[in-house]
């Protein structure tokens, strides 16, 4: 007996180095603000939350969407806690529609509506999105022809590309205060 086809597909690999590194930059400098501005702030403390909360983005980065025979699944991990990120699962036949939202930004995002009514974001940054698009077509026979990603490659390389500047201008910062004594008023 053949195996039931199943594809997964993962966060790109860009937008996880792209969004983790952002992450990075904005808060690196955190720590040694308080050796800076004198403030009681342990910078222990400031370390330790941090680390969650670079290991919270982590685990909403590993987010996978599961194609299979039966239906459509986004699942995360085992260690991630349902309290951060939540799944979902529908069967083919439970979709009705996808159905375009406008975003605030000005962007299209695509949502399953179910015969029940409810709506199910469609993961659009997923490596691999046009066949993940296609095997929707294939399983629901709904038309995708006009469904495109979010965002496209060369925003999150510019994004990335900045992050980058970034992270060089924080390591300048850093090195200065470790170097240098600061005399506070």
């Amino acid at each position: 007996m053949p195996e039931p086809s199943i594809s997964i597909f993962k966060i790109s690999p860009l937008i996880r180095l792209t969004l983790l590194s952002l992450y990075l930059a904005l808060t690196i400098p955190l720590p040694f603000l308080p050796q800076v501005a004198g403030t009681v702030i342990p910078p222990s403390l400031l370390w330790a939350g941090l680390g969650l909360g670079g290991i919270a983005l982590y685990g909403a980065l590993a987010e996978q969407v599961v194609l299979g025979e039966q239906g459509i699944q986004v699942t995360y991990p085992s260690w991630v806690p349902g309290l951060l990120r939540r799944g979902w699962s529908l069967s083919w036949s439970e979709i009705k529609a996808l159905k375009p939202r406008s975003t605030g930004q000005g962007g299209v995002v695509y949502y399953f509506v179910s015969h029940s009514g409810e709506a199910y974001l469609l993961p659009m940054r997923v490596a691999g999105f046009a066949q993940l698009v296609r095997q929707v077509q294939f399983y629901t026979g709904i038309d995708t022809t006009d469904v495109r990603p979010l965002a496209q490659p060369w925003m999150y390389f510019i994004l990335l590309g900045l992050t980058l500047l970034l992270l060089t201008v924080d390591g300048w910062i850093i090195w200065t205060v470790v170097s240098q004594p600061f005399a506070l008023s």
